[in-house]
């Protein structure tokens, strides 16, 4: 028997907790892949504030679920083998926390793990506009090997409601993670001119 893939999800306190939650029920439709959810108290909030979702309807979207308070859990080692993680949304002081490794929080000891592991660490930055700070972290953790994946809709899909702009965000998210799926269309390209 395959163990499963497993991945860890972060939520963080941006705007766009739905993202996140998204991206966990795409990763509950997968077979073999094991979800890890840690969300931080500001990821918590959010969570509230923008969604119908109390959190015990969150949790139940993943395998397994960490407090972000438990420093030492499973995801906060190497030894645990995940395959990656995605931070959705990713806030701008979660950035700066995994820009400058400080591992204050298990979302932020997790994301380290992914870096020192070379394993893929996806972030979907979440703030407008950005400043100086903002850019310089950004460009530290992509030379750390991370990918920064600001969740900027695609208008050549012609997106009808904001679950179009938010499904396209997470199979993108899903792409980079060597995931397939199938939940916006791909690019056809452009017909060609006779």
């Amino acid at each position: 028997m395959t163990a499963p893939r497993r991945i860890v999800v972060g939520i963080s306190g941006a705007s766009g907790a739905v993202y996140g939650v998204a991206l966990l029920r795409a990763l509950r439709a997968m077979a073999g892949i094991e979800s890890h959810l840690v969300v931080s108290d500001a990821g918590w909030l959010n969570i509230a504030h923008e969604t119908e979702l109390a959190r015990p309807d969150v949790e139940a979207l993943a395998d397994v679920v960490h407090d972000n308070a438990a420093i030492g859990a499973s995801i906060a080692s190497g030894s645990f083998g995940a395959q990656g993680m995605v931070v959705a949304p990713c806030s701008m002081r979660t950035l700066a926390a995994i820009a400058h490794g400080l591992s204050d929080s298990l979302l932020t000891r997790a994301a380290d793990v992914m870096l020192k592991e070379r394993r893929r660490l996806v972030l979907l930055a979440r703030e407008s506009p950005l400043h100086l700070v903002h850019l310089r972290n950004m460009v530290t953790v992509t030379e750390m090997g991370a990918i920064v994946c600001p969740p900027m809709p695609a208008f050549y899909q012609r997106p009808r409601t904001v679950d179009d702009i938010v499904q396209h965000g997470v199979a993108r998210t899903l792409d980079l993670l060597g995931l397939d799926n199938d939940l916006a269309p791909r690019w056809p390209g452009l017909p060609q001119k006779s």
